[in-house]
Formats: structure tokens, C-alpha cells, sequence
């Protein structure tokens, strides 16, 4: 009989090692966040225009280029777009328009997606207005 229980647990200790190495040697891409490729860094603070010009499409205009937050029937990121008030909103499309906000975000920089939107805040229009790095995107 002891022969008989030494060869079972052999059997059992060298399926736990199989096991074991099978999820040890596993992709990292098969687990989200584990050495993906995507450039996702620490949260950051981004101001600028934050423009909403049609239905379920948005981006965040800043120094640095255009952050995409929104596209209709794409990407969406996590969290909530900034509150602003009437003389803090300009209207081009019915209630669709554009403002001025300061983001805490989590971004993509290569694909300058925004991943999450960790605060928002409006802020005045001449906080947008009075930024030379602004003019270029022609808000007003």
C-alpha cells in the first residue's frame, strides 16, 4: 500500500506543478494592466477648452494637443465631464457648445485618449481666453 500512495502523491504534487507553471507562464496581455503596451501614466491636471459639439462627443483642448474624452459609437472614458454654469458655457449646436476646465486625468499619450477622468472643474472663459498656448484651437 505504501508504494500505491507514494505513486498517488507523486501524481498529485506533479499536477499541482503543472498548474502552477501554467499560471506562472501566462501572457501578460491576458491580464489587463500586467505589462500592457498602453502608455497610461499617474493622473495628471489638464486645462483648457473642453469642447462637446454634438452628442456623446468630446474632447479636452490643451497646450499639448486634443485629449479625446468621447466618441459617439466609440470610445467613452470613465467618469464625469465638468459642470459648467450659463455665462461659463458657449452654445453652437442647441446645448452643445464648449467651456473652460481644469481635468484630473488618466490619459493614453499615444493615442491622446483620455482613459478616466478622475475631477472636473468649469472655470471661467477668460481663464481659456487669456492662455497664448489656447489661441491656436480659435475658441472664444
Amino acid at each position: 500500500m505504501s508504494n500505491q500512495t507514494g505513486t498517488c502523491l507523486l501524481v498529485f504534487v506533479g499536477c499541482l506543478l503543472l498548474i502552477a507553471a501554467g499560471l506562472v507562464s501566462g501572457h501578460p496581455s491576458e491580464h489587463p494592466g500586467w505589462g500592457s503596451d498602453v502608455s497610461v501614466e499617474k493622473s495628471e491636471r489638464r486645462c483648457g477648452w473642453f469642447s462637446n459639439p454634438t452628442p456623446s462627443n468630446a474632447s479636452l483642448f490643451d497646450r499639448d494637443g486634443e485629449w479625446i474624452i468621447s466618441v459617439q459609437g466609440g470610445h467613452q472614458a470613465d467618469g464625469d465631464w465638468p459642470d459648467f454654469g450659463p455665462k461659463q458655457w458657449i452654445e453652437t449646436n442647441v446645448h452643445y457648445g464648449y467651456g473652460c476646465a481644469c481635468l484630473q486625468l488618466q490619459v493614453n499619450h499615444e493615442t491622446h485618449e483620455v482613459i478616466a477622468i478622475e475631477s472636473a472643474k468649469a472655470r471661467p472663459l477668460s481663464a481659456c481666453r487669456n492662455d497664448r498656448k489656447l489661441k491656436r484651437w480659435r475658441f472664444k
